[in-house]
């Protein structure tokens, strides 16, 4: 929203929310029933092909989207080397309302002006007539709107909006308040309008204008430098019809240079070409390669899981992980990238952060939680976690904390596999065991004196579990003596007292694995029950309406961990997981010892007073 927004501001389906696509409808009917009812002679088909063309504006949009995202969490050619956070997702959301108002104009404007019906598909002169007019007059008087926007008036009322977002994505391009977008419209129509009266328009070139206008705007706000230097050696005119991403980023970090539309030509003319505009093309090209501190190696959940990457749709991301029923329609895209997830060995980085002078990303083995559960695939995840820790070790990686079944005790050993096989290993290796254990203890209500406790009594973290609140004095249910008895092999003789069975699962806090925890268990839960999961993945929530459910292990994060905006899993907005956190601490610290394997390593305390001191918070009830 512009610091003092102005008339027309909001766009008119603004309250129909994601509804708003049903704008649309009535014209795609007619269009389509037009198509189908009418003689072959009469069709429009340029008005029926408008639906899939604006579908191929979102995708071309989306393709754009997760191309910036993917590059600027590896790549080392970014340009301004900032953050972006939750606020600027929310406010570019809207990026496919231009998409509907062109298509409600594009259905509209052959109704009432019949040159603009029934196309060719192609017309040369047409095409020649839009380049030389979107050349002169479009970017002409694109560059004095565009200065006339950054007058005070106008910038406080509507242009503030776009220049809220300095760290620029390619949809940053197409956020306005609509009276801007109106505006850009009727500027944009000027060769398309000429070349109806003129007769010359045609389908083709119509809708090759459209695209080069998307493309370039989407080009020029990504956050990384793509154009290749040659091409410039080459055509050295082009420097003057053809901008880069540097070139505008400096509009936006600058806000006085670089006016001009896509041909930087007249701010050569004018006088507003940025001095730093070649030295910063040139740096930013060439690029400083960062090695991150700390990795997180994640991987794929559920089929959909791909959209709520960060890569994938922002909009997704930025909440946590839940189904939505409308992605069946991509289904082809879902299971394709099944597909290629399966046949790919190629592990890749989703995500990077900034916790004052530590670097961090996320990088994740292109497999499904599934397919971890299949006892033939369990040798060629752990080949790829191994590469993953090698070529993280080789790159001079301080600390690699694995995520989500990266470290199954049955997978790996909880990551002892490699530390045994590479003795020598630099980088240190964390499954975050220790802060989970302090995360679940300092969880429990305040004065619970006894805890159902359902997991593998086997796990080092349940045993730890079992050790801290038996040394505290609350007792431990379990609901099996094999699980008693189990414990007692590890416990010291003085806590056996406080170790219980009983089946009558009476208990008002239950700290549950959720493949240990059954359905019926569950149900049998008196009401008001806390369940405060252990385990990498929470229980499905069967009494949400009587019960309380916890969130798997994690914690808030410190306000100077930058460039947050997406949702870890199912985890809240800047909330991580603990396993995560643990690796941030553990770089923090300067532990040199693994995290790994049977043991509990690192003093659960030490590390809930580490994760304090350095600003990660226990969540409030109402992140619950």
């Amino acid at each position: 929203m512009a610091s003092t927004p102005g008339p027309l501001t909001n766009w008119p389906w603004k309250k129909l929310g994601n509804f708003k696509y049903l704008v649309l409808a009535p014209w795609v009917i007619h269009s389509t029933y037009s198509f189908m009812t009418k003689d072959e002679t009469e069709r429009d088909v340029g008005n029926f092909l408008t639906f899939p063309f604006l579908l191929f504006r979102m995708l071309h949009s989306q393709i754009w989207i997760s191309l910036a995202r993917y590059q600027t969490a590896k790549s080392k050619h970014r340009i301004v080397h900032k953050g972006i956070e939750f606020e600027q997702v929310d406010r570019e959301r809207n990026w496919d309302d231009q998409i509907i108002l062109n298509g409600l104009l594009y259905y509209i404007v052959p109704i009432f002006y019949s040159k603009a019906a029934r196309l060719p598909v192609w017309r040369w002169d047409g095409v020649i007539l839009i380049m030389l007019l979107h050349a002169g007059p479009v970017e002409f008087l694109y560059y004095w709107l565009h200065r006339a926007l950054h007058h005070h008036f106008l910038y406080s009322r509507y242009h503030s909006h776009h220049h809220s977002s300095i760290v620029t994505e390619p949809i940053t391009s197409v956020i306005h308040p609509f009276a801007e977008h109106l505006l850009y419209f009727s500027l944009f129509s000027i060769p398309l309008v000429a070349t109806m009266i003129t007769g010359t328009i045609s389908g083709g070139a119509l809708a090759a204008y459209l695209t080069y206008i998307d493309f370039m705007n989407y080009m020029g706000h990504c956050n990384f430098e793509l154009v290749p230097k040659r091409l410039f050696h080459i055509f050295p005119f082009l420097k003057y019809l053809m901008y880069t991403p540097s070139f505008h980023s400096l509009h936006h970090t600058k806000f006085r240079t670089n006016y001009s539309l896509f041909m930087p030509i007249y701010d050569y003319m004018y006088g507003t070409m940025d001095d730093t505009s070649d030295t910063l093309y040139e740096t930013s090209l060439e690029g400083k390669t960062e090695t991150p501190h700390v990795v997180h190696l994640t991987h794929l959940t559920t089929l959909e899981s791909i959209y709520h990457l960060r890569p994938g749709f922002a909009s997704l991301a930025s909440g946590p992980y839940a189904p939505n029923w409308y992605l069946w329609i991509l289904w082809p895209v879902t299971y394709a990238s099944m597909l290629f997830t399966w046949i790919s060995g190629s592990i890749f980085t989703v995500e990077r952060n900034m916790l004052n002078e530590l670097k961090m990303q996320i990088w994740a083995i292109p497999r499904y939680s599934f397919q971890y559960m299949l006892s033939w695939k369990i040798d060629s995840i752990n080949n790829l976690i191994e590469k993953a820790i090698l070529e993280a070790d080789a790159g001079g990686v301080k600390v690699m904390s694995l995520g989500l079944l990266n470290q199954g005790e049955e997978l790996n050993g909880n990551g002892e596999l490699y530390v045994k096989k590479h003795p020598k290993l630099k980088i240190r290796l964390v499954d975050g065991s220790s802060l989970v254990v302090a995360v679940v203890l300092n969880s429990i209500p305040q004065g619970t004196t006894q805890v159902l406790l359902r997991g593998k009594p086997a796990s080092k973290i349940v045993y730890a579990i079992a050790s801290s609140l038996c040394q505290r004095g609350v007792q431990v249910v379990v609901t099996s003596k094999d699980d008693i008895e189990k414990l007692k092999l590890r416990l010291p003789k003085e806590l056996w007292s406080n170790l219980v069975v009983s089946s009558s699962y009476t208990q008002k806090v239950w700290l549950v694995d959720d493949a240990v925890m059954t359905r019926e268990e569950q149900k049998r839960a008196p009401k008001g029950t806390h369940f405060i999961p252990f385990s990498q993945f929470s229980p499905k929530k069967l009494r949400s309406n009587d019960c309380v459910y916890y969130h798997t292990p994690a914690m808030a994060i410190p306000k100077a961990l930058e460039n947050v905006h997406s949702c870890e899993n199912w985890l809240p907005r800047r909330v991580m997981s603990a396993r995560r956190i643990a690796g941030i601490i553990h770089a923090l610290e300067g532990w040199e010892e693994h995290e790994c394997g049977d043991n509990m390593l690192i003093d659960v305390q030490k590390i809930w007073v580490a994760a304090l001191r350095h600003g990660f918070l226990p969540l409030p009830l109402s992140h619950i």
